[in-house]
């Protein structure tokens, strides 16, 4: 019966560490793709002014 308890905790405590890695990544993700969009606005807007003169 102890055996089959730590074996339940010891999988819960995997499934929450991997869980909460994963979702790092995808903060990290949305970070770089909010990064580059911005980037893309500037050369754009630098492009409009650019075309201006």
């Amino acid at each position: 019966m102890k055996k089959v308890v730590l074996i339940l905790g010891l999988l819960m405590t995997s499934s929450v560490m991997f869980t909460s890695c994963r979702d790092e990544n995808r903060a990290a993700d949305d970070i770089e793709n909010a990064a580059d969009d911005v980037g893309d606005e500037i050369e754009d807007a630098a492009d409009d002014v650019e075309d201006e003169f």
